[in-house]
C-alpha cells in the first residue's frame, strides 16, 4: 500500500483522484472505479503497490510492439485492477474481478521496484513492459520502477488504454520510451457503453504521447458488429496518418468471444474483416499495418515502405532482421524502427 501520487484532498475527508481520466471523487472508506485506490481517513492509497499479479518474460512482439527493440525479450509486470470495464477484455480475471472481490487485493507476489529491475538485468531484458492490465492504475508502482530502470539503461514500455490523466502523462513521459495504445473505436458511444470511457481523451493522449517523442504504436480490436464498420476504420486510419504520422504502426487484431469478459455471444472476427481493415490502413497511407490473432506471416512482416524489400520476417513471436543499420538493404530507406537499447 502506498499513498497515491496524484490526488486532491477535499472537505469532509473526500478526495479526488487525478491518476486517470475518470477523475473519481472518492468518499472515505470507498474505492475509485479502478477498484484498487481507496480513501482511508481522507488520504488516497494505492492498495496494489508492490503486489505483482503477473511477472513474466515475453517477446516484445507480444505486446505488440513491432518497431521497438524487435527480436528482444521484455520483462512484463502487472497488478490487479483497471480504470475501464471493457466487455471484450481478455484479462478480466485480473482487471475486473477485484472491483467486486476485494480479497484479490491480497493476491500477488510482493515484488519491489528494485527486484523488478534486477530481474530484468539478470535475464538480459533490455526493456520492462507495464502490461496485461492498465499501467495507469498502478502508476506509483510503475513510475518508481521506471525511474530505477532508466538509471540502468533499461527501457520502459506501456501497453495502455490511453485513458490516463494529463498529470500522469506528464509524470511518466520523461521515463517512457514506447507505448502501444488501444484505440478501440472512433465512436464515443462505443467507448461510453462498452468501456466506460470517452474516445476524445484517448485521442488527445495519443497525440501528446507522440509529440513527447515516445515511440508509439496503435492497436484496434475488430469486434463484429461493434468495431468493424468500414467508415469508422477509415477514420482511425486517417487519424493515425494525419495526427501521429504515416510511420506509426497500426495493429489490427481479431476478437475471440469465448475468452472475453462479457461478449461471449459475439462471434469471432472473420479473417476477411481483418484483411479489409488492413487494406483500409494501407490505402490511408500508413507505412506499417499488421494483422494480429490470425495465422498470417505475410502481413506480420515489415517491408520497406519505399521498395517493398523484406526488412523483418516474423513467424509467431520470432523476428529475423534483414536491415542494414536500420535501413533497407536494397534502397537505403529508413525503416522507422528503434533497434538500439540506447535511444
Amino acid at each position: 500500500m502506498k499513498e497515491s501520487y496524484l490526488y486532491k484532498k477535499l472537505e469532509n475527508k473526500k478526495v479526488q483522484c487525478n491518476t486517470c481520466a475518470q477523475k473519481c471523487f472518492v468518499l472515505p472508506e470507498n474505492f475509485g472505479i479502478c477498484g484498487v485506490r481507496k480513501n482511508i481517513d481522507g488520504k488516497l492509497y494505492a492498495l496494489n503497490y508492490d503486489k505483482a499479479i503477473s511477472e513474466s518474460i515475453d517477446p516484445i512482439e507480444k505486446k505488440p510492439l513491432f518497431h521497438f527493440l524487435p527480436g528482444t525479450r521484455s520483462l512484463s509486470i502487472a497488478t490487479v485492477g483497471c480504470n475501464l470495464r471493457c466487455g471484450n477484455c481478455q484479462n478480466w480475471q485480473i482487471s475486473q474481478l477485484v472491483k467486486t472481490d476485494k480479497s484479490l487485493l491480497d493476491v500477488g507476489e510482493n515484488l519491489s521496484p528494485e527486484e523488478i529491475v534486477n530481474h530484468a538485468e539478470k535475464n538480459k531484458c533490455p526493456s520492462i513492459s507495464y502490461t496485461y492490465t492498465e499501467p495507469t492504475i498502478f502508476l506509483e508502482y510503475a513510475i518508481d520502477t521506471m525511474k530505477l530502470a532508466k538509471e540502468k539503461n533499461i527501457k520502459n514500455a506501456w501497453i495502455t488504454n490511453g485513458f490516463m490523466s494529463g498529470e500522469t502523462l506528464d509524470l511518466i513521459s520523461p521515463y517512457l520510451d514506447a507505448a502501444n495504445v488501444d484505440l478501440k473505436s472512433f465512436d464515443n458511444e462505443f467507448y461510453k457503453v462498452h468501456c466506460g470511457a470517452k474516445v476524445d481523451l484517448v485521442l488527445d493522449n495519443l497525440e501528446k504521447i507522440k509529440k513527447a517523442g515516445i515511440w508509439t504504436e496503435v492497436t484496434t480490436l475488430i469486434i463484429p458488429t461493434l468495431t468493424d464498420d468500414e467508415k469508422m476504420l477509415e477514420k482511425i486510419a486517417k487519424f493515425i496518418f494525419n495526427k501521429l504520422g504515416s510511420e506509426t504502426p497500426w495493429h489490427i487484431s481479431a476478437f475471440s468471444g469465448a475468452i472475453s469478459y462479457k461478449m461471449q455471444d459475439i462471434p469471432d472476427t472473420p479473417i476477411k474483416k481483418i484483411y479489409q481493415a488492413y487494406d483500409i490502413g494501407k490505402k490511408a497511407g500508413l507505412k506499417y499495418v499488421y494483422t494480429g490473432n490470425i495465422l498470417d506471416n505475410i502481413r506480420e512482416n515489415t517491408y520497406c515502405s519505399n521498395c517493398g524489400e523484406l526488412i523483418i520476417k516474423r513467424v509467431g513471436f520470432m523476428a529475423e532482421r534483414f536491415d542494414k543499420n536500420g535501413r533497407c538493404g536494397k534502397c537505403g530507406e529508413s525503416v522507422d524502427t528503434i533497434y538500439s537499447t540506447r535511444l
